[in-house]
């Protein structure tokens, strides 16, 4: 309980502090904390369907989690988008449907932020008649909380008849305390990351790759060190159609977006992580390709745009809601 106590205080502002956050002189309009319905929101690619469901949000504190910036530069990126310090950051789960295969790229946070912060991917599942014993794969995009804490429930596998992919150096670091010690990363990461795999390992459900390797049809896997050692993105080809899943890349797009030098104190790797952020970005501006990404605002399916500063434009999916002629 402690643990749990220490890690919803990283991320979320206590009652005292998000009162303060009102005498901010930032020209935003109101933002209300509303419940809003669980569920996803499909589109196809290729042969494949896609769905993005939702885990929930969560506030987060800019000021105490990103690094390389300064408070001023973080209020002048959110002002520009409306927004103000916290901000409430999406938690997105993905759902790729192949002939013989329902697979889950992350499992949002499960029981780990306690009630009323994340943990609804079953409940979003179900919207679509769909039940955990009936995903068969997993794609992990790394072993942090909020991607990986949905496999447990309880101390159980939560999807009984799925394998696990996930980066081999995420396995070897997380799974070595020794580790922790050498690099003092929060001792947290490495008890979550053993508390949900580990119920997958002895069962023999876990599956690695390293470098780019072809997991399932029409799917590679490729990692990308920097926030964590083994994260990765999930590149899905299908009928000549693309889609990159690219896991915690970018946090916030208010702010990463416009500069993404900006880090995060979760990244394990600093540095590694803002050069994966930069090349990244431009890559797929230059291609014009589409992503999907865990923490933009539900459903994070869409296009980055280089903006011609310096900096990138993010470009949510057109939303679509009809019957197909």
């Amino acid at each position: 309980m402690n643990n749990l106590k220490k890690v919803v205080s990283a991320l979320v502002f206590s009652g005292a502090l998000l009162q303060s956050s009102a005498s901010l002189a930032v020209s935003v309009g109101p933002q209300h904390v509303l419940s809003q319905q669980a569920g996803g929101y499909r589109i196809q690619v290729g042969d494949a369907q896609i769905t993005s469901f939702t885990d929930g949000t969560v506030p987060q504190d800019l000021y105490t989690l990103f690094t390389q910036t300064t408070r001023q530069h973080i209020d002048g990126l959110l002002a520009k988008n409306y927004q103000s310090n916290p901000v409430e950051v999406s938690i997105n789960a993905f759902l790729i449907e192949l002939p013989g295969h329902k697979i889950l790229v992350d499992t949002g946070v499960g029981q780990l932020f306690g009630p009323g912060l994340g943990g609804r991917l079953v409940e979003s599942l179900a919207t679509r008649g769909i039940r955990p014993e009936d995903i068969t794969e997993v794609l992990l995009t790394h072993a942090h909380s909020d991607h990986e804490g949905g496999l447990v429930k309880d101390g159980q596998r939560v999807f009984t008849n799925a394998t696990v992919y996930v980066g081999k150096p995420d396995i070897d670091f997380f799974f070595n305390n020794e580790n922790q010690q050498k690099t003092g990363y929060d001792q947290q990461h490495f008890d979550f990351a053993q508390r949900a795999l580990g119920p997958y390992l002895k069962a023999g459900k876990i599956k690695t790759f390293s470098a780019t390797e072809t997991l399932l049809p029409d799917i590679t896997g490729t990692v990308h060190p920097g926030h964590t050692p083994g994260s990765a993105f999930f590149t899905l080809n299908s009928a000549g159609e693309k889609i990159v899943f690219v896991g915690d890349i970018i946090h916030v797009a208010a702010v990463q977006f416009p500069d993404p030098s900006i880090t995060i104190t979760y990244d394990e790797d600093r540095p590694q992580a803002a050069k994966v952020r930069k090349n990244a970005f431009r890559e797929f501006a230059r291609q014009g390709e589409m992503i999907a990404a865990p923490h933009l605002p539900w459903p994070g399916i869409g296009h980055i745009a280089d903006n011609g500063h310096g900096g990138y434009n993010w470009i949510p999916v057109n939303y679509t809601n009809r019957t197909a002629q």
